[in-house]
């Protein structure tokens, strides 16, 4: 891996009851993107803040291209300014009496005048920015103004680039755009990354690999189709995405197991599921009762469908609805439905299930 993160916490001090990251273990491959997401107070920041060098670590160690950065056994600490880490903030942090040229141009005075000026076109080029290189930060817009401190962490070709949510401070639309667009700015400089976020749109829009942190844990880290449609934990499905859990029954229809699986199908209110090729044995549950995960996107509008449900309030989305419905027998759903279905709330519609992952969980979680 060219960066290694192993078993690494981060405690501040004061702090008793858990580690503000503990024990998390992480890699990527040069030219990846990854992105760590959860709640607020959930690590994430402060395993970026450890990888930069701005906090230390209580345990465990962080590589990048095999040179150990951090190590908390040997109380190995590289400075932040020997790691070769570029990072992008929040804020921006731009010179406000600077030019966007000179911005860009502040971190690699150390280059002789004819090699910065090419750098700094390379990467003002890179971001679409060479028009306005004369023009102050003032003068563009957030996401422009977002441009100019990515071109600037990116000048000096570091080994490694960190972004701490750079889009919280910009509207949703240009947040999606801008997310976007990052990616393949980074896709195109080959640059190794890793963003943090709270936005779960974001996280998909860039990521490659995504990590989902919960009190200082990593619960998962991979790609995002995996998050989305085999969350390796309870936390994992209800934060990815919209769904909710409902009451199941693992029932062996017979057969021979095959890798570990048997002949299975999941009850649910909405009928049988069948698409159970990863689920447990019954017997990982007692009498095989369990929860099984629906997402919006698994329950389908039917009018000739024999399970009826309630809608209980709505969304609009342009290109679809967000219902949440409940069953007669009391279970909540929701479910994306197109948005010429202009049902009103309270109105029963028809619906069913289609269940590609079926990803089933304990009723009484620990």
């Amino acid at each position: 891996m060219f960066l290694a993160i192993e078993h690494a916490s981060v405690s501040y001090p004061g702090q008793t009851a858990r580690a503000a990251v503990d024990a998390v273990t992480l890699g990527l491959r040069r030219g990846e993107i990854g992105v760590l997401i959860g709640p607020s107070g959930c690590g994430k920041t402060s395993l970026l803040r450890a990888v930069a060098g701005l906090e230390r670590l209580a345990s465990g160690r962080i590589r990048i291209d095999g040179e150990v950065l951090a190590d908390a056994a040997t109380g190995q600490h590289l400075s932040p300014e020997a790691r070769r880490i570029g990072m992008v903030f929040q804020d921006y942090a731009l010179f406000p009496h600077l030019s966007v040229e000179a911005n860009v141009d502040f971190g690699i005075r150390h280059l002789p005048g004819a090699q910065r000026r090419q750098r700094t076109q390379e990467v003002l080029d890179l971001v679409g920015l060479a028009h306005a290189a004369k023009r102050a930060p003032h003068q563009l817009s957030g996401g422009q103004q977002q441009r100019i401190a990515l071109a600037r962490a990116l000048a000096p070709n570091p080994r490694l680039l960190l972004l701490d949510e750079p889009f919280s401070s910009l509207d949703v639309d240009l947040r999606e755009r801008l997310a976007q667009e990052l990616r393949a700015i980074l896709k195109q400089a080959g640059t190794t990354a890793l963003f943090v976020t709270h936005d779960q749109m974001e996280a998909f829009a860039v990521g490659e690999l995504i990590g989902v942190m919960n009190r200082g844990r990593l619960e998962q880290w991979d790609d995002p189709y995996a998050l989305y449609h085999r969350p390796a934990t309870r936390f994992v499905a209800d934060f990815i995405g919209h769904g909710v859990f409902t009451t199941a029954q693992i029932v062996s229809q017979g057969g021979e197991q095959v890798d570990g699986h048997c002949n299975c199908i999941v009850r649910t209110p909405l009928g049988d599921l069948t698409d159970v090729a990863e689920c447990p044995l019954p017997e990982a549950y007692p009498e095989g009762k369990c929860e099984v995960l629906l997402r919006a996107d698994d329950i389908v509008h039917d009018d000739l469908a024999p399970v009826r449900a309630r809608i209980e309030s709505k969304t609009f989305r342009g290109a679809e609805f967000l219902y949440t419905l409940r069953l007669a027998s009391g279970e909540k759903l929701m479910a994306h439905v197109p948005s010429h279905h202009d049902h009103q709330i309270g109105e029963w519609i028809g619906i069913r299930a289609e269940v590609d992952h079926v990803v089933t969980f304990d009723r009484n979680p620990a």
